[in-house]
């Protein structure tokens, strides 16, 4: 499960050029970050002590991160797919999701400390921090009760409906507009969305049990709105805080696990834990992993990234995923689906290239 400030993972990096109010520092590090790298290449720590590439950062170490990012975000979503695969775990989520809240927490720590330097902590007041930690809790756990409940095609395929309703938040609650152009080919995607929902629901009758469910539809759904809200509330504290995205994250993180806590007892229903194979538990053990990892090279990603490189590495992941989701359930490219698919691919790659251009 990616993190928040991740699923950012897979959503943050197309949201740049909307959310472009919404953290003037990181803002002006990626506008900064644009321009053509010297030769000589130095990474140094910007004043909150996250580091951040000059531009003379070097083009190797941030392809070889941008690799680990994606193979790490494809490697969680197909991991946690085969994690709620299991019908014992199927239903474990706010556990799941306090798992991960606790790598993240464990990761950042680490990574803070002066031996590595990444970045300087810094602390918000729990009530302060708690309600955009628990937003943080819902945009983890619905997406991944849509991911348990549906296809990895259509769950990827649903996420591209955050870009046009962070847009629409945007411009109904603090009016920040986007080029007509860059709207206009939102258009397409929402009714490919609206395709992939259809025609994944439909029953098949070469597979016993449905694989998307109107359940996971629901979830999806319910999970782009959460996540929607949360990808504009976050800047706010941004603001709010003076806080980087990693030193917000860091305190979100633990509370996040903290409210979870709660939930647990009421949410979930354990398994008989001798009766989980040990393969399970691997796999329990490579998502944390991997939610690390994605933390981690995003540090890297955004420091030697410009906007156009964090768009691409963003469509990337999302076409990656897209693609072999579609070859590990065996569909044949006759599958109606596919037509949605490439609607929606087609449309949020023409709006990020139209947003761009407006920028320039």
């Amino acid at each position: 499960m990616p993190s928040a400030d991740d699923e950012r993972g897979h959503d943050i990096e197309a949201q740049k050029s909307l959310l472009k109010d919404t953290d003037a520092d990181e803002h002006e590090m990626i506008e900064k970050n644009t321009a053509e790298p010297s030769a000589a290449a130095t990474v140094a720590p910007a004043q909150d002590g996250a580091i951040k590439s000059s531009t003379g950062s070097s083009s190797r170490s941030f392809l070889i991160w941008t690799l680990v990012n994606t193979l790490a975000t494809i490697g969680i979503v197909f991991t946690n797919k085969a994690i709620f695969d299991d019908p014992s775990l199927k239903k474990m989520q706010t556990s799941f999701a306090a798992f991960h809240f606790l790598c993240t927490t464990l990761t950042l720590f680490v990574i803070s400390r002066p031996t590595f330097g990444f970045f300087v902590p810094r602390r918000a007041g729990f009530l302060e921090i708690a309600p955009l930690s628990f937003a943080m809790c819902l945009n983890v756990i619905l997406p991944n009760l849509s991911l348990a409940y549906s296809s990895i095609t259509f769950y990827q395929i649903a996420r591209i409906l955050l870009t046009p309703l962070v847009a629409l938040i945007n411009y109904a609650f603090y009016h920040v507009s986007i080029a007509r152009n860059a709207a206009l080919a939102l258009i397409p995607v929402c009714f490919g969305v609206g395709i992939v929902s259809y025609y994944d629901t439909l029953p098949d009758p070469n597979k016993p049990t449905q694989v998307t469910t109107a359940a996971g539809v629901i979830f999806a759904f319910s999970g782009v709105v959460a996540s929607s809200l949360y990808t504009v509330w976050i800047g706010t504290y941004h603001r709010k805080l003076n806080m980087s995205s990693m030193q917000l994250l860091f305190n979100q993180a633990p509370v996040s696990s903290f409210l979870l806590l709660y939930f647990i007892p009421f949410c979930d229903t354990f398994p008989t834990w001798s009766g989980v194979p040990i393969n399970r538990y691997v796999l329990i053990i490579l998502s944390g992993g991997f939610a690390s990892l994605i933390n981690l090279s995003q540090f890297f990603i955004i420091a030697g990234a410009g906007a156009v490189s964090s768009t691409v590495v963003g469509h990337a992941k999302t076409c990656s995923i897209v693609i072999l989701g579609w070859m590990v359930s065996g569909r044949a490219v006759t599958d109606k689906s596919l037509l949605g698919i490439l609607m929606a691919i087609g449309g949020i790659i023409t709006y990020s290239y139209a947003t761009l251009q407006a920028r320039k």
